[in-house]
């Protein structure tokens, strides 16, 4: 980003979001001086963004190829990654994020598919279905092994979680440094030699430029029936390979909230796998009041002339 001028004081704002109505009415609520235009993303208009000078939303509108006067972009989604990519935002404009933490949502989201998978309800289910009494051996979820990939705010909050339910958690990061909520943190060079321990391997990473494709073919192959837990994006994991993890066993299941394409393709082949729990992007949504209150962080910063702790790094994706 080219240096942004300071100090800045947001007056026109523009929401595009399916909760727009409900930002606008927080904001409105606490900045009365603001003007502000909201609708769904794809109703935001080119007039729109030339009128206003701030934007906030999760993702670029469609009308939204220069972002027409728009100098602040406030994404209300600590993923970044749909604005820095097919397409970088301009960079003459500020990129800014959520403080929300999504750690928690996510740590539950990961302890509810983690309870699914070891106490099988998906299969007492369809026993129920067919009124078919069906015994089946139980295995405690304490005592089983995990691997969570990204140790920051969320994976921690994973961590921590597991750890209650007396899992034994190792990490994986960059760096590998050590981080208190994990027995042992390794650095990402050695993925593909930790992943064979683990029951429950759990992917939260980011979308970034050294994020993109590190759950490759090679690292599945490399798996010893785990069961795979994605809520970080997409783009991670080579979703091409996962079928095939899964048929030769590398895999026992696997729990995608996050996919390469979404919504995820009525054609793929994963929403008829009995062995893959869907869900719509949805183990960390962002609230009104996490949207309102990131927003008013970092407007106040930016009015002081400061820029904003929340202010995201381009090169390092977030």
């Amino acid at each position: 980003m080219s240096a942004f001028p300071l100090p800045f004081t947001p007056r026109r704002v523009v929401i595009g979001a399916g909760s727009h109505a409900a930002i606008a009415s927080y904001l409105r609520e606490h900045r009365p001086g603001l003007e502000i235009r909201s609708a769904e993303l794809t109703a935001v208009t080119g007039d729109d963004l030339a009128w206003a000078d701030t934007y906030v939303g999760f993702r670029r509108p469609p009308a939204g190829a220069t972002m027409g006067n728009v100098r602040w972009v406030h994404c209300t989604g600590a993923g970044v990654d749909s604005w820095l990519s097919p397409e970088e935002l301009d960079r003459s404009i500020l990129l800014t994020r959520t403080p929300e933490s999504f750690g928690p949502p996510i740590a539950e989201w990961v302890v509810a598919r983690v309870f699914a998978f070891q106490q099988q309800l998906l299969a007492l289910a369809e026993a129920q279905r067919e009124h078919r009494w069906a015994p089946r051996e139980r295995i405690a979820v304490s005592g089983t092994k995990a691997l969570v990939v990204g140790t920051g705010d969320v994976g921690r909050a994973v961590a921590r979680a597991l750890t209650a339910l007396g899992v034994t958690v190792d990490g994986v990061s960059r760096s590998g440094a050590p981080v208190t909520e994990f027995r042992t943190v390794y650095p990402v060079t050695e993925l593909a030699d930790v992943v064979a321990g683990a029951q429950w391997i759990v992917l939260v990473v980011p979308d970034t430029a050294q994020a993109r494709g590190i759950f490759s073919r090679s690292v599945l192959a490399r798996c010893d029936g785990a069961v795979l837990l994605n809520a970080g994006r997409g783009s991670t994991l080579d979703e091409d390979a996962l079928t095939e993890a899964l048929d030769h066993g590398r895999l026992s299941g696997a729990a995608l909230d996050v996919f390469t394409t979404e919504p995820l393709p009525a054609t793929s082949p994963l929403w008829d796998d009995a062995r893959v729990m869907i869900s719509p992007h949805i183990s960390g949504v962002t609230t009104v009041e996490g949207a309102g209150n990131g927003f008013l962080e970092c407007a106040a910063e930016l009015e002081a002339a400061r820029l904003p702790k929340w202010a995201v790094d381009r090169e390092r994706g977030y």
